[in-house]
């Protein structure tokens, strides 16, 4: 990495409006997390204690969201939180070490959060093609990575219109799914699952951590818009409104989805379903049915993929125009104006990473994003407003209340998550500081001496 500055920064074009990034966000949000998910967190804890922690991760997503609302209108910069954690915490003392923390943490978990995608892609797939064996789903993720990257290539207005197509026909499929449950919702399998109990208090509250972990994830995505800042149109009006309104419009489909799927499933069989939404149109309209939801999922997930991307590739662009990356990340498109460098790297990576499992990575890559981001932005929003800033940037309501919530709630769920996902997230930290240090003394910049 350099310190080397980059003479003219090129700035793309703003062409996003609140259409075009709440659809960023709810195609992000409505990937294929939910429909990999559901069994996972029925497992984790019995009763309805799940529909408890979906909800709680609801909660604190919408607290969590209320930070990245006021940091993405104060700072409507593309790459988003490298640039709220640099000008909060100093860009030539500390926010050096936390912007360079966010860039170091994004190469690591941009192509897991955006290869977890493409998996599940090739997972519900295989409901599909039976004959598709765990080598074939691994070429068809990293593949489906690529040709994202292929799509992604071009001018982001136009990318915007397919992003709101596709989100269009995801939330009316979600819908239809939803309305079909409630058509054949049985009482009777629904009180078999809100009869059950877990079997002591401790396990309850490590339960409720697991599912509201997973809800969490799912919810991911609420931030995307933040990512692509300095592309959107108006954006301190734009951000705080597309973030706020895709939380509870999402949040709804998910308690439905639940709901529905328990209501006609066993809960046992749920939680034991490789492709749980497919079992439960099939179960609902036959096979017919349950192909139908599967290539609904399927484009879901490939949509999630391509905004996720969309939105990551953004990161390494903007570290570069500030000059603390390789500036040849900093390269636009001479015509289309888009990050062409950065954007062809995360893609590459992120189908390398689709060689990985999906279980552990979940966990993984929630508690990195938790220690490296998001409780640094709680506290970036108290030194922001310590400063003078535009009176038009949105301003969250109740503050400090929602910040100590959220700050709360992420190291409720740290603590509950698993000493394995903690320890990785740690030693990440660590060697990620270590490298930053090694880079400011080569350098002479801070924390050392320039003399």
């Amino acid at each position: 990495m350099t310190e080397e500055t980059v003479p003219t920064r090129h700035v793309p074009p703003r062409a996003i409006g609140f259409w075009g990034g709440l659809s960023a966000n709810v195609l992000n949000m409505i990937g294929i997390g939910p429909f990999v998910t559901i069994p996972l967190a029925l497992s984790a804890l019995a009763g309805p204690g799940v529909l408890l922690g979906w909800i709680a991760g609801a909660f604190l997503c919408l607290c969590d969201g209320l930070v990245w609302a006021e940091l993405g209108s104060t700072i409507p910069e593309s790459g988003g939180p490298y640039h709220y954690l640099r000008e909060a915490y100093g860009r030539e003392r500390m926010g050096r070490l936390f912007g360079f923390l966010y860039l170091w943490q994004t190469l690591l978990t941009a192509p897991l959060s955006i290869g977890s995608a493409a998996v599940g892609f090739a997972q519900y797939l295989g409901y599909l093609v039976p004959s598709l064996g765990d080598g074939g789903r691994i070429l068809v993720a990293a593949g489906l990575c690529l040709a994202n990257t292929a799509v992604l290539y071009r001018r982001v207005g136009e990318i915007q219109k397919l992003s709101m197509f596709i989100t269009a026909i995801v939330v009316v499929a979600c819908a239809w799914i939803v309305i079909s449950g409630i058509a054949h919702f049985d009482v009777a399998t629904a009180s078999r699952f809100l009869h059950m109990r877990t079997d002591s208090t401790h396990g309850f509250w490590l339960g409720l951590g697991a599912v509201s972990l997973i809800a969490v994830y799912d919810y991911g995505g609420y931030n995307n818009v933040c990512m692509l800042g300095g592309e959107v149109k108006r954006p301190r009006r734009t951000i705080p409104l597309a973030v706020l309104t895709s939380i509870p419009l999402v949040a709804v489909l998910y308690l439905g989805l639940n709901i529905s799927i328990l209501g006609v499933l066993p809960w046992e069989q749920a939680a034991q379903s490789k492709a749980v939404v497919a079992d439960f149109m099939q179960a609902i309209h036959g096979r017919i049915g349950g192909t139908l939801a599967v290539s609904l999922i399927l484009l879901a997930s490939w949509g999630s993929a391509l905004v996720v991307l969309l939105g990551y590739s953004r990161v390494p662009y903007a570290a570069a125009a500030d000059g603390q990356f390789f500036r040849v990340f900093a390269k636009l498109h001479p015509r289309g104006g888009f990050p062409t460098v950065s954007l062809v790297f995360v893609g590459a990576t992120s189908a390398l990473a689709c060689f990985l499992s999906l279980e552990r990575l979940i966990a993984t890559l929630m508690v990195v994003q938790i220690l490296f981001q998001y409780i640094a932005q709680c506290f970036a929003v108290v030194a922001l407003r310590r400063r003078k800033v535009s009176a038009e940037a949105f301003r969250m309501p109740f503050y400090p209340l929602p910040i100590a919530i959220s700050v709360i709630g992420w190291l409720y769920l740290v603590a509950t998550s698993g000493l394995p996902s903690v320890v990785t997230a740690v030693v990440a930290v660590v060697v990620g500081t270590l490298i930053f240090l090694w880079q400011a003394r080569r350098t002479r910049s801070w924390p050392f001496p320039s003399t």
